[in-house]
């Protein structure tokens, strides 16, 4: 039988060959694809031009996930009354508060808590602001750390939960906070706490289909190889394919 490495097999070859490097273009392709997904959702937005805060979310909508840290332009009045301050920040080593004040957003009933600025003592912050304001902020994800506030009836919370700031107010609340991008006087800048983070099963799709075509890859190599061995030992008299010496002559 003819060698499988005849001109007439050449073609079997090629065939593989053109199969196994598809599976493994596609891989890659798919395995780009997962790598994008997770790098679009990690972007950080703190540094782009800020929005109208409608663009980006309604006072009803659920917070836009690939949105954490996007400056927004927020026009409204400030809830003075609504003011609280939210424990455990730390700057700069220095244990703290954030001063937080809800902002009535133009056009609606519905107002975004502002992270005013930062404060080692809420005795030390400024009065509240009162009457009409127009301010950028990053935006944030309500926090949900789960920490029981052990004091509903003050205005310190342990942390940023619209379910917490709402009993501070008589009106509704986004579903989302603001940290102000210049701190009002008498405030220190407050941090952006929230930055985005990979989900654990972000692109997953992506990246099971470039598995899979590997998978493809493989298996189609094997039964390449698997082929050729075949026919190389069909080639080879018997005795030799059984693993005997021939006979002296």
């Amino acid at each position: 039988m003819p060698s499988p490495l005849a001109p007439r097999f050449w073609g079997v070859h090629l065939l593989a060959l053109v199969l196994v490097g598809i599976a493994v273009g596609l891989g890659i392709w798919q395995w780009d694809a997962w790598q994008a997904h997770r790098d679009a959702e990690a972007v950080d937005l703190t540094h782009a031009e800020p929005v109208p805060l409608a663009d980006v979310m309604g006072a009803d909508d659920p917070f836009p996930g690939n949105q954490v840290g996007q400056p927004v332009a927020v026009d409204g009045t400030w809830v003075p009354d609504g003011t609280v301050y939210v424990s455990g920040r730390v700057q700069d080593g220095e244990d703290g508060y954030w001063v937080v004040t809800p902002l009535t957003v133009e056009g609606g009933d519905s107002a975004l808590p502002i992270v005013r600025g930062w404060v080692a003592d809420p005795a030390d912050a400024p009065a509240p602001p009162t009457g009409a304001a127009s301010v950028d902020a990053w935006l944030q994800p309500p926090e949900g750390t789960g920490e029981v506030d052990k004091d509903p009836n003050d205005d310190v919370l342990p942390q940023l939960r619209i379910a917490d700031v709402i009993q501070h107010v008589d009106q509704d609340l986004y579903g989302a906070y603001g940290v102000a991008t210049e701190p009002e006087a008498g405030l220190e800048p407050a941090s952006v706490d929230q930055l985005p983070e990979v989900g654990a099963f972000t692109g997953i799709r992506n990246l099971l289909y470039a598995i899979e075509w590997w998978f493809f890859g493989l298996f189609a190599a094997f039964i390449w190889w698997r082929w050729v061995t075949e026919t190389s030992a069909e080639g080879r008299p018997v005795t030799e394919a059984a693993g005997a010496s021939p006979p002296d002559p």
